[in-house]
């Protein structure tokens, strides 16, 4: 079984991949849209990845305290949801509460006495596999906008 450390630095090591790429791109590229088929720029990346990072840690506290319920979930709903409520937000408030959610999450996964299946895949899920799901077209995304388009 992972420890709660490896699990911690497989997450480190997925947001430093995630990271070193936004740091590659000015704020106008950020906002550029085109990420996603839909419209979504990087900026609306950063706010969906944000936005799981904290529901992982409002659910990873619910677990420490004792009231998690595990339930079904919507996800598509919800990634609409995430987009709407933050799709008209500005660049450096996106970027504040991207960081803010991860190091809440971090910081809710290091209390807990156990790690649980459910604590696991929240923590996976919301960080380290959704940097894998995101990163390669985020790279390929970055390329064309440093590239002009």
């Amino acid at each position: 079984m992972t420890t709660k450390r490896e699990r911690a630095a497989e997450e480190d090591f997925g947001w430093r991949n995630f990271e070193d790429l936004l740091q590659t791109l000015s704020p106008a590229q950020m906002q550029e849209p085109g990420y996603t088929p839909e419209g979504w720029s990087i900026k609306d990346l950063m706010a969906h990845v944000g936005c799981w990072m904290a529901e992982a840690g409002r659910e990873l506290q619910r677990m420490r305290v004792g009231t998690y319920e595990d339930r079904p979930l919507d996800v598509d709903a919800m990634n609409r949801e995430f987009y709407e409520a933050n799709k008209d937000l500005p660049l450096p408030m996106i970027r504040a509460e991207l960081f803010s959610s991860r190091i809440r999450m971090l910081q809710e996964w290091n209390a807990l006495a156990e790690v649980t299946s459910d604590a696991e895949d929240w923590f996976v899920e919301s960080g380290t596999n959704h940097y894998r799901e995101h990163v390669p077209r985020l790279q390929e995304w970055a390329e064309e906008l440093r590239a002009g388009g």
